[in-house]
């Protein structure tokens, strides 16, 4: 399996970050406003709407608060037909109170479509370091 780590320093405090993070159902407000236009929650399931309407399905596995910690994972081929996806961010606290670590690992198969999720994670992090950094 391909696994895929992003990092950034966001210019917010972990509380801050992780309370975004951890919002599932309002990534289209607090994370990716423009990428993702409306989720909506159907128990344990994430459902993504994107500005051309398509719909990605997730499955939320696990909010951990104390871990700051929120695992998902892709439900169905989608976009990059992968066969399988699961990924997950965390909060880290720096040296200084006013910043965090976000960290996004995403682990997919088949390996050789690690570089489209790469490209595609890599951009979105840095989308969300600019949301968070402007809240």
């Amino acid at each position: 399996m391909a696994s895929v780590t992003v990092e950034t320093i966001v210019a917010a405090g972990p509380d801050a970050v992780w309370a975004a993070i951890a919002d599932v159902g309002n990534v289209h407000r607090r994370l990716l406003p423009g990428r993702v236009s409306a989720v909506r929650i159907e128990g344990d399931e994430r459902i993504l709407t994107m500005p051309d309407g398509t719909e990605v399905r997730e499955l939320i596995v696990a909010v951990d608060h104390e871990q700051r910690r929120m695992s998902y994972s892709v439900q169905g081929p989608g976009r990059l037909e992968l066969r399988h996806h699961h990924a997950a961010f965390q909060v880290f606290a720096t040296d200084d109170d006013a910043r965090s670590r976000l960290v996004w690992i995403t682990d997919v198969l088949p390996h050789d479509r690690a570089p489209a999720v790469a490209a595609r994670v890599s951009r979105g992090i840095e989308e969300m370091r600019a949301v968070l950094e402007s809240a």
